[in-house]
């Protein structure tokens, strides 16, 4: 039985020497940041390496905990420069809407217009249509409020005056899925997350679909409730006033929410004498109803009435139905800007089903997502590293990793519709609106300032930064920085994201 002693002591003295070794192994980077006060940005010389200049910024102590993928490109080249976790899937929040808008200008094309359309299955005697009156949406986001009077202006100017039939809300050129899957419920009210349809409408032209914009205002007397006023004009809409006018000087507490489920919206607080008004962007249950209400509205303005016993309600046009008027949508290209700028949840979701609905015949987000995931791959992302949920970048579950990002970035530019592309990212410290977007208050000193041109990303505990950025010696590169399982300010995590932009911007490879 020797042997087995032999064995059993030989045994625990390899496991002794195996646990012992195990601090002076080599070990890969590790997946969670830890905070390091050995280095700070602060320290490093303008003139050190590259990576040495990152590595510092991602030593901040507030990414610790944090899962940061970084990965850092050269534009012209491809070559990967740097990169921390680069190949780790995370949460892109609305860096997703860069994979949305390449699919888009790669399927639908830069020039692509929405259509939107009226058509009647009767036939107009006199100042008389016998017959149903159908609005037929195809998707467009932009449509507004002036364009149902023109609607309704174009049919007054063919000479109907009365419609002896149905107004049909025409919604099927997508399905009725309102709300992507992974929306959170608490966002559902909100513009942020308002409900998909073929037949929709805007308030304003932040292009904002299936919302109406409530605003409460002060009156010049402490006595009673503040004014409520909703845009566009809409009976769909029914507004229950809890608020309350106080003197001024006492604070201003409103809240301005949809109960679930309805087109209720209840507007409570108070509002002091002289103070500034409360403004909200309120989505609607069931966006079709919306559009035709309004539209309904219209023709009314123009003297347009319904005679009979004629109602409002939804159903497919017949095929053979007869072409009144339509409006065609500004051009993809164009709906970039406020899509990608603004970063306009809702556009995502209409691009998406849009894609499906032209390439597959199907205006559903499984179509749609399966047209994104089948266009990117040709950019160089690996369909095995990817999860797509929604067009947007809303949900919770999509998953990229840093890598893919900055790849498709770089395969992008040799598309003719780049220029296009580009364009419509927002731009570092630029105060125009639809300029600067979403970092017009970013990052507004020079060089960073007007080089910086990238697409922001946000959601609880998510912050992501990626596009393009030229060094000050000249070098185009791309960039993509994706900060998940942060804690703590958002606009902590966004100074660092800036401070890595930044350095980029005035890094200069010459001496490297």
């Amino acid at each position: 039985m020797d042997w087995k002693n032999h064995m059993k002591k030989g045994f625990l003295l390899l496991l002794f020497l195996l646990i012992t070794m195990i601090p002076f192994l080599k070990q890969e980077e590790p997946l969670f940041v830890k905070a390091s006060e050995d280095i700070t940005a602060a320290e490093m010389d303008e003139d050190a390496p590259l990576d040495e200049k990152l590595s510092a910024i991602l030593a901040n102590e507030h990414l610790e905990g944090t899962v940061t993928g970084v990965s850092i490109k050269r534009a012209d080249t491809g070559e990967l420069l740097y990169q921390q976790n680069g190949d780790i899937r995370l949460h892109p929040a609305s860096n997703m809407k860069l994979l949305t808008a390449a699919a888009a200008l790669e399927t639908l094309g830069k020039d692509y217009q929405f259509a939107t359309e009226i058509l009647t299955d009767g036939k107009r005697r006199g100042k008389v249509l016998h017959g149903n009156l159908y609005l037929k949406g195809k998707g467009d986001p932009t449509l507004l409020q002036t364009d149902f009077v023109q609607f309704a202006k174009d049919l007054k100017k063919q000479g109907i005056r009365k419609i002896k039939g149905d107004l049909i809300g025409d919604d099927t050129w997508y399905d009725d899925v309102r709300l992507s899957q992974d929306l959170n419920w608490s966002d559902e009210p909100f513009y942020t997350g308002a409900q998909v349809s073929a037949l929709t409408l805007s308030p304003n032209e932040d292009y904002d679909a299936g919302t109406v914009i409530v605003e409460a205002t002060a009156k010049d007397t402490a006595k009673g409730k503040a004014e409520i006023r909703v845009t566009p004009e809409t009976d769909y809409i029914t507004i229950k006033n809890n608020t309350k006018m106080v003197d001024a000087g006492e604070p201003r507490d409103i809240s301005i929410e949809r109960e679930h489920g309805s087109n209720t919206i209840v507007v409570e607080g108070t509002m002091p004498v002289e103070g500034a008004a409360s403004r909200s962007w309120v989505s609607v249950w069931e966006p079709t109803g919306y559009a035709l209400d309004v539209f309904k509205k219209s023709l009314k303005a123009q003297g347009i009435s319904f005679i009979g016993n004629s109602k409002d309600t939804f159903a497919a046009t017949p095929a053979d139905a007869q072409l009144l008027t339509s409006k065609q949508s500004m051009p993809l290209k164009d709906l970039l800007i406020p899509f990608m700028k603004l970063s306009n949840n809702g556009h995502g979701e209409v691009l998406t089903k849009e894609m499906g609905k032209v390439i597959n015949d199907e205006g559903s987000w499984d179509e749609g997502l399966q047209v994104i995931g089948d266009v990117i791959t040709d950019f160089g992302v690996d369909e095995d590293t990817i999860l797509l949920r929604d067009g947007s970048g809303m949900s919770h579950k999509n998953m990229i990793p840093a890598n893919d990002l900055a790849e498709l970035l770089y395969n992008v530019q040799d598309e003719d519709w780049f220029a296009a592309y580009k364009e419509s990212l927002p731009v570092a410290g630029e105060a125009e609106r639809l300029v600067g977007g979403t970092l017009r208050y970013r990052m507004t000193s020079e060089p960073a300032k007007g080089n910086v041109t990238a697409k922001t990303g946000s959601l609880t505990g998510v912050s992501t930064l990626s596009g393009y950025v030229t060094t000050k010696d000249g070098k185009p590169l791309i960039f993509s920085i994706m900060v998940n399982n942060y804690v703590g300010s958002s606009a902590t995590i966004r100074g660092v994201e800036d401070q890595l932009a930044t350095t980029l911007a005035t890094h200069e490879f010459t001496e490297e």
